[in-house]
């Protein structure tokens, strides 16, 4: 038996260096960690000790971008905290726990170490003859160093470390409490009726989970594949009402996973890290660095869609009311919030006689893969081929060699579709490898994942998707193509390595293309029979597509309102959060607020998942998408010219320029909110 090597201490030796997910055991990855930072440490010795005048090369590339095979702390951290979402378990939570406090103060030691710095601070002064690119490595190189504290005193670092320590496990341990929580709670249901209303797809998906359990019956999760169809079809409305309030009472128990204090701890911290670094507020420190600018432009942004939106909300909501039985509207509370779905969905079916489940043997999974790929062939002419050389961190997942126009090599692309015990909720894009050129000369393309939580395939039927998942689908494959055009010199400026408002702008927009029939022409054929989607059923879509959608904006307002308002404290935050939560949001909030429900405790974007005093920038990219949808609706929605621009512009730059640069060499010129207005139906209100 030979002896086992750290695969992370060698070469990769698989297809396109990708990560060997089969060879990576849970003890290699401590012994890679602490053997990273030692050589990261020697490394900065190195440039440190260096007695030639600080130069943009041998300060700013050797601490920054000294790319290549000893960038061991990289490798490893990439591929251990993907995996901590993507496929964790007791021993990989319990390292993450042990690690965490060990990287960050290593991160500290970096960033605050006062003669790297200096030799930063010298460059950035008499910086000479530097690229555009150069200029923005080096601006966000010094930038990163004083936003982490690098101008600060000795008490001032001192005080740092501690603040930043603990904010990185609180973190942490928000996550994996929210992890927990959701994978705990399961609706056991043995009595067929109570699955009146149900449909077979849900139904059929319910009795796989309690098989997987070995259970008799049929077994009803929080992951939203199971949610969603029960709050909609369900009719028995006590079952509803038990899986609502599991959901959204989820870590306020009295229980170790409870969130609330770790949420306030998390404001506090945050609070206090922006007002050491002299802001007065943790926004004011974030928004320095985005688009927005600052608080004010957030508000108006927000405010605007309050008032543009808000009096439609109102309208639907009030037509929805109508439509209750009589005997709800007679209830002294009436519509409830477990009862929105379900009665939205029937007025849906009243009003425009379309339902997801129409929709579902249309969307069969691999069908919707050819179609996503397809779409990015159309519009930018690359290839998509699995390559089962490649390994994989659990048979779900998929690998795809992706290949340009010209038949060249452009990224490996991993596929992980399915909801499983040990994978958060949600959708996300990440990567194992990013790009850049390195010192040879060599164009290092990136390894881009992108991992979602769709309808499973069951012993019946294939995995048969609703159009919601395939806008989720189109929205990560969004992100991914911003990966997989990078081409820029440094790895921390290419793909999605830009402002937090301008991200979501790649993603967006791709989910413009699920309602376009020309797009569905493509792919959307019955699973069994093979027949196309019925134009009259696209047509319904097309027509239905702004049902609620008022409604869906103010919920998204809500969000960023509630963001907001934690991030602008500038005193200590001590007020009960389930409170608060409710007051924040309260302008964009129509329906009832329950006592016992929070949002925050559960609400990881802004808590654990580097959104903090940036939700609003879902809205503010949704103003972008909508605006460079409208070229591509005027040019032709599968144009090519327009498509490269759109690639050459925006998706291959990264974060080389400012961002607004690069959309108005796209565009023309700025944005305007007009086209998300006209997308949505909204008239502006006029004086």
């Amino acid at each position: 038996m030979s002896e086992h090597k750290n695969p992370f201490f060698e070469p990769y030796n698989t297809p396109h260096d990708t990560v060997p997910f089969d060879r990576i055991r849970i003890e290699d990855y401590e012994e890679a960690f602490m053997e990273g930072i030692r050589r990261d440490n020697e490394q900065i010795e190195k440039t440190i000790n260096n007695p030639e005048k600080p130069t943009f090369d041998n300060t700013i590339i050797n601490t920054q971008e000294d790319e290549g095979y000893y960038d061991l702390l990289g490798r490893v951290s990439t591929v251990f905290f993907n995996l901590l979402s993507a496929e964790t378990n007791d021993e990989m939570d319990a390292l993450a726990q042990k690690i965490q406090p060990i990287l960050t103060q290593h991160a500290n030691d970096v960033q605050l170490n006062p003669r790297l710095f200096e030799r930063i601070r010298y460059v950035h002064l008499h910086h000479r003859r530097l690229t555009a690119e150069e200029k923005r490595l080096l601006d966000n190189c010094y930038q990163g160093f004083v936003r982490s504290g690098a101008l600060l005193d000795d008490e001032g670092k001192k005080r740092l470390r501690q603040l930043t320590e603990e904010a990185s496990m609180l973190s942490l341990q928000f996550s994996q409490n929210l992890l927990r929580e959701n994978k705990a709670f399961t609706l056991h249901i043995t009595d067929e009726a109570q699955l009146d209303g149900l449909p077979d797809t849900a139904r059929e998906a319910a009795a796989l989970t309690a098989k997987e359990m070995e259970l008799q019956g049929w077994v009803f999760t929080l992951d939203m594949p199971s949610y969603s169809p029960f709050m909609t079809y369900s009719t028995q409305r006590e079952l509803r009402r038990q899986l609502y309030m599991a959901r959204n009472t989820v870590c306020t128990h009295d229980n170790s996973e409870n969130n609330l204090e770790i949420c306030k701890r998390l404001i506090n911290l945050r609070r206090e890290i922006a007002q050491l670094l002299g802001y007065k507020t943790y926004a004011d420190y974030v928004l320095k660095r985005r688009m927005a600018t600052n608080t004010r432009n957030v508000y108006r942004l927000l405010d605007n869609l309050i008032d543009a939106y808000k009096p439609t909300a109102l309208k639907e909501r009030a037509e929805l009311m109508k439509s209750l039985p009589r005997s709800l509207q007679k209830e002294e509370k009436g519509l409830r919030p477990w009862d929105s779905g379900f009665y939205s969905h029937k007025l849906q079916l009243k009003k425009y006689n379309l339902d997801q489940e129409m929709l579902r043997p249309y969307f069969e999974l691999s069908k919707v893969i050819k179609g996503v790929f397809g779409l990015a062939n159309r519009l930018y002419g690359i290839t998509f081929k699995e390559n089962k050389q490649i390994p994989v961190y659990h048979p779900d997942v998929h690998a795809y060699e992706v290949f340009d126009r010209d038949g060249s090599y452009l990224a490996v692309f991993y596929a992980d579709f399915h909801p499983r015990k040990g994978k958060q909720g949600g959708a996300w894009m990440t990567q194992y490898q990013g790009q850049f050129i390195d010192k040879k000369g060599e164009n290092v393309r990136p390894h881009v994942s992108v991992v979602l939580n769709l309808t499973k395939p069951t012993d019946e039927k294939p995995a048969l998707l609703t159009l919601g998942e395939v806008e989720t689908f189109l929205h990560e494959f969004g992100h991914s193509l911003h990966g997989m055009f990078a081409n820029t010199r440094f790895e921390s400026l290419s793909g999605t390595n830009v402002w937090w408002d301008f991200v979501e702008l790649p993603s967006q927009f791709m989910e413009n293309y699920a309602v376009e029939k020309e797009f569905l022409r493509t792919f959307a054929f019955h699973y069994q029979t093979g027949e196309p989607l019925p134009d009259e059923l696209i047509d319904r879509i097309v027509k239905s597509r702004n049902f609620m959608a008022a409604t869906a904006c103010l919920r998204q307002v809500s969000f960023g309102l509630l963001d907001m308002a934690y991030y602008t404290q500038k005193d200590a935050f001590t007020d009960d959060i389930m409170t608060f939560e409710k007051q924040a949001w309260r302008k964009a909030i129509l329906g009832e607020q329950l006592d016992d429900t929070c949002m925050t405790v559960q609400f990881s974007h802004i808590m654990a998942g580097g959104y903090a005093a940036g939700y609003y920038s879902y809205k503010w990219a949704e103003v972008l998408d909508a605006d460079a949808f409208s070229v591509f609706k005027q040019n032709g929605i599968f144009d090519q010219q327009t498509a490269q621009s759109f690639r050459d512009n925006i998706l291959s730059r990264g974060g080389t320029e400012h961002p607004m640069e690069l959309y108005k060499r796209f565009r023309g010129g700025e944005p305007t909110i007009d086209a998300l207005l006209k997308r949505n139906g909204i008239k502006r209100k006029t004086t």
